[in-house]
Order: C-alpha cells, then structure tokens, then sequence
C-alpha cells in the first residue's frame, strides 16, 4: 500500500468519523487562543479548559494580562504542567505585543514563534485555527499516528510534520490535523491499544498483510 493510497483512505475514513471537528481549546479571540495552546503544552485540553475561562474573564487580550502580576497568573494557571514558565512567558509576551504588534497577534510563523513560550507546534495551531493558514501542527496523537500508520519514521515533530505536508494535500491540512488529533485520543491511544477498535489502522494493517498476525 503506498502512501499516497493510505492518505486517501485515511482522509476518507476520518471525514465519515469526523466531519466537522471543532477546535478542542476554549478561546475568544486570536490572543485567547495564542494563551490556551500554550498553556496546552506538557498538560491535557481538558485540564486548559477547566482553567482558561477563569482566566480569559480578567482578561483575554494583552493589555488586561500585562497588568497582572506574574503570580496573579501563575496561580490562575497552577493546573497545567510548567505553571511557573508559562506565567512568566505569558506576561512577557503580552507585554511584546503591545509594545511590537499594536495588542494584535502576529500573523506569521517566524515573529509568532519569537514570543516567549511559543514553539513551532503552538505557532502552526494559531495560524491554521486562528488565521486559517495551511500549516499541520503536531501534537503527541499525530506523530504516534504517523509513525503506527507508517507514514513517517522521523524522530521529531518536525521531521513528521515534514512528513505530513508531503502526503498529504495542503488544502486538507487545517482540518486534517483536529481530525486526527480526536481519531487518536478516541480510537488510537498510546496506552491500552486495542487494533479491533482502531479501524484505520486495523485497515492499513489488513491491506498490507500486517493483520491479522499469522505464526
């Protein structure tokens, strides 16, 4: 099976299961979203969402955040992993948006990922999810996806998003990538895997006589 041929299944397959997937963090505007998908590194979308509503209420744009207190945030954001960076990154960068962007988000990969706290992964989410710009973010669900589907054997994000962007079309990536983050935390976790409720998978493996296992 090339490829190509399991792209086209699994972008079939994924478009029946979910074919309208919505974007898993909390957020209100642009800036909202830049803090939520930060704070959604090292820690859960559930665990971010219990706490981003308490906090985008005082404040979900830069100048509000900026006037907080590194604590202030830092104990607004306890739950999630990293607490006490991610504070100091998120009053930095409000801070540099005011000051460098008029309190607007940067609309390119290059000054987004300059911002404190910013890697490439948050930046590819902002851009695909909050200014629609074709990018595949990749998150822990899409590089085991990746690598179980064996569309990929790179060792980094970024090599499997390298590999991604080449399979699959550019104009499907924005959906693609919230498709196959939902496919992977409900039919293809890391722990306790089970083939038989994994159906792309199960129907890559088939194709390639990789199941079921024969001794």
């Amino acid at each position: 099976m090339t490829k190509k041929q399991k792209a086209e299944l699994i972008m079939k397959m994924l478009d029946e299961l979910y074919p309208n997937p919505p974007i898993p963090l909390y957020h209100t505007n642009l800036f909202t979203l830049l803090i939520a998908v930060l704070l959604s590194a090292r820690s859960t979308d559930n665990v971010v969402n219990k706490i981003t509503p308490g906090l985008f209420a005082l404040a979900d744009n830069p100048y509000d955040m900026a006037k907080m207190s590194i604590d202030q945030i830092r104990e607004l954001i306890k739950p999630v992993g990293l607490s006490p960076q991610k504070a100091k990154a998120i009053k930095e960068l409000s801070k540099i948006l005011i000051e460098k962007y008029n309190g607007k988000v940067p609309d390119t990969r290059e000054e987004l990922i300059k911002l404190p706290g910013v890697g490439r992964k948050t930046a590819n989410v902002v851009l695909a999810q909050g200014f629609g710009k074709p990018a595949f973010p990749v998150d822990t669900h899409i590089f085991r996806l990746m690598h179980r589907w064996g569309l990929s054997d790179a060792k980094t994000p970024d090599g499997v998003e390298k590999d991604a962007t080449k399979i699959f079309p550019k104009d499907k990536w924005n959906k693609l990538h919230l498709q196959m983050i939902y496919y992977g935390r409900e039919h293809s976790p890391a722990r306790n895997w089970d083939i038989e409720k994994d159906p792309i998978t199960k129907a890559i493996w088939q194709a390639e006589g990789k199941y079921p296992v024969t001794k």
